[in-house]
């Protein structure tokens, strides 16, 4: 069976309300810490497993469920980004190119870089809600578009398997290892 296939069987199972006390998903033989309170996660993921996670494992997935933390993570880190590459632009063009343009060729690089991944995340993220990744449209409406996605950033997801894959765990396997930054 496909993770796809299994993730739908979950959720079905979930809202027929068939969850007997089976046994919290293991990876490697090892299990992953859940919250008492319900199904979230009991610790949030590292700003190193974020990135990763984001850039290497789903560059542009757009299937599936992203933490809270792994979305303020990957954040910062293309805050961090676009602050470096100005630096950058400035160093190699000059404090007046940047200025009139706005933006140097290595920060023009690096934004298009993080645009897929940035959205992919932030659907992702929408998802973790139970809402349509469609509901991403929203951000293009001026102003509400940036209220609405700090608001996707600060809502709690739900602690469930829902339609769009199961909760998300906050750990990473490393070496046949779960990795886990509390």
């Amino acid at each position: 069976m496909d993770a796809d296939a299994e993730r739908t069987e979950e959720y079905r199972k979930w809202k027929e309300g068939d969850t007997k006390s089976e046994e919290r998903e293991t990876y490697t033989e090892q299990t992953i810490p859940y919250n008492a309170n319900g199904g979230r996660p009991a610790h949030i993921m590292s700003f190193t497993d974020a990135v990763t996670n984001v850039l290497i494992n789903n560059y542009v997935g757009f299937k599936g469920r992203a933490s809270r933390s792994e979305y303020w993570w990957f954040l910062l880190f293309a805050l961090l980004i676009s602050f470096i590459t100005i630096i950058i632009d400035i160093v190699l063009f000059g404090p007046e190119f940047v200025e009139e343009f706005g933006y140097g060729g290595v920060s023009i690089v690096a934004t298009l870089a993080m645009t897929l991944p940035s959205i992919a995340l932030t659907v992702r993220r929408i998802h973790d809600f139970g809402q349509s990744g469609w509901l991403f449209l929203v951000t293009i409406i001026p102003i509400l578009g940036s209220v609405a996605l700090f608001v996707f950033g600060i809502l709690e997801g739900q602690d469930h398997p829902n339609q769009y894959g199961n909760v998300p765990t906050n750990t990473l396997e490393h070496d046949g290892n779960m990795h886990t930054n509390y």
